[in-house]
């Protein structure tokens, strides 16, 4: 009989525990009942928050840089670098995480910060930039992004556009003459879950606003003033796949800065290593908080369970709650999933005893896939 080795490759559980506590809880379980198992583990993430800390995990070096926070203030915020190639996570600078409880900054948050943050890795001798978006407190087409990075943005009196995606209804003049001339001999890669475009009913104001405080009147007037700034930066390019991202920072990245769009579990996953851990397993294990419609739609879970099938191996998954029925489960790949709220049904308990009921969950794996 072929001896098994597990490869534990999830995402985080939100709110409860990091991606790397996932693995690790997963492997004392696994343990518990197969003691000596051979388990590699190996932290995903899909370009969003904890993009970073999946690649450190994997052997990337942290980084550090203080950069403009959303809101104007200076923040620290982490980058990874391996070699010449750098995992920058857009969060890190500009994201949510930034701003104080029940205070948002729909029209005026910034990307200022995510700019600064890229030019840290040019500056580190980065020639890949991995470019991971999700969980954005900004609206602003990334205009803040290319300013730190050397664009000119005026309005009809020649004075710089205010921060913020609502002022640039005031643009008159983008001059991308200033940027940072490093850029062009970089790859740079747009790693993200969402391929929405940048305005329109599918655009990052009307389908990302309200998360980030904006009311239906912010909405609209974020709709209009990024219209407007794509009209004077290239209006056959807003409906790219992704120009939509983290409030439109992919459309500046993409048009200003040649970035080229992937799905983000797919570039972590080669960034990480996935493929040569792949062939080393015999059963993979992934996850992630919510296993649900949106886990089919290019998030971590999905892109694991399309590579493992495709080598022929099967996966399993844990998570904290299960919104898919069986059929998309297997229609994924995913064989079975074991869910912490069948151990837990109260929210609040499961989240605050993710540890111990994950650890439970993997002795149930080991039981049913790596015993008799």
């Amino acid at each position: 009989m072929e001896t098994a080795r597990v490869l534990v490759a999830a995402d985080k559980f939100k709110g409860s525990l990091t991606a790397v506590q996932v693995a690790e809880r997963v492997t004392a379980g696994l343990r518990r009942v197969v003691p000596g198992l051979a388990v590699e583990t190996l932290p995903v993430a899909d370009g969003g928050d904890g993009t970073v800390a999946a690649a450190v995990a994997a052997g990337f070096e942290r980084r550090e840089a203080r950069v403009t926070g959303p809101l104007g203030d200076p923040v620290t915020a982490a980058y990874a670098l391996r070699g010449d190639t750098a995992v920058v996570e857009m969060a890190e600078a500009s994201g949510l995480q930034h701003l104080p409880d029940g205070v948002f900054a729909p029209l005026t948050a910034t990307t200022y910060g995510s700019g600064e943050l890229l030019k840290a890795a040019l500056e580190a001798g980065a020639t890949t930039i991995v470019f991971g978006v999700g969980g954005s407190a900004t609206t602003d087409g990334g205009a803040g992004m290319l300013a730190a990075l050397g664009a000119r943005f005026l309005d009809a009196d020649g004075k710089p556009v205010a921060p913020g995606g609502g002022p640039l209804a005031t643009l008159a003049e983008a001059d991308l003459s200033g940027l940072d001339p490093r850029l062009k001999d970089i790859d740079l890669v747009l790693a993200s879950d969402v391929d929405n475009p940048l305005t329109g009913p599918k655009g990052a104001p009307e389908v990302y606003g309200r998360q980030k405080g904006a009311t239906e009147e912010d909405i609209a007037v974020l709709d209009a003033a990024l219209t407007h700034y794509a009209s004077i930066l290239g209006p056959d390019t807003a409906a790219l796949p992704g120009a939509g991202a983290a409030g439109g920072i992919g459309y500046g990245a993409l048009v200003a800065l040649g970035a080229r769009f992937r799905p983000g579990i797919e570039v972590m996953l080669d960034v990480l290593g996935f493929a040569p851990a792949l062939v080393r397993a015999t059963l993979v294990i992934t996850g992630e908080g919510s296993l649900d419609e949106q886990t089919l739609h290019g998030k971590a879970p999905a892109g694991v369970a399309a590579a493992a099938r495709a080598a022929g191996i099967e996966v399993v998954a844990v998570c904290g709650r299960l919104a898919l029925p069986p059929e998309a489960l297997e229609k994924a790949g995913i064989r079975r999933a074991y869910a912490l709220a069948e151990r837990e049904p109260d929210p609040a308990v499961s989240m605050a005893q993710a540890g111990p009921l994950l650890e439970q969950a993997a002795e149930s794996i080991a039981r049913d896939f790596l015993t008799g």
